[in-house]
């Protein structure tokens, strides 16, 4: 399966953003999704996850009450709508396939800026 994040770009602070996680190859449908970020000289970090059928949700802390985390498994694309966004959330995003209790296939990431 590949997966391709998109929907990233520059925003000031407090504005909104909505990346996609397109797959393609395989069916996504069967499987939970999640979404990390990797800023600039940090680790990556879980931001968000959805099960298989949308029904369960969990949130980083970080980003809980302005993110969110929905999924359209006949369009096979994950999205993460991004609202009153902050200079801290400036990272590269990556969306996930949840395999078991691993992540193992990997988007190319989408690059989101927010100025101050």
């Amino acid at each position: 399966v590949q997966l391709q994040a998109s929907g990233g770009g520059l925003v000031q602070a407090g504005g909104s953003l909505r990346l996609s996680c397109a797959a393609s190859g395989r069916t996504i449908s069967s499987y939970n999704m999640g979404w990390f970020r990797q800023a600039p000289g940090k680790e990556r970090e879980f931001v968000a996850t959805i099960s298989w059928n949308g029904a369960i949700t969990e949130y980083a802390d970080s980003v809980k009450g302005r993110f969110t985390i929905s999924r359209d498994n006949a369009k096979n694309t994950v999205y993460l709508q991004m609202n009153s966004l902050k200079p801290e959330d400036t990272a590269v995003y990556y969306c996930a396939r949840k395999f078991g209790t691993e992540y193992d296939y990997w988007g190319q990431g989408t690059q989101v800026t927010v100025s101050s």
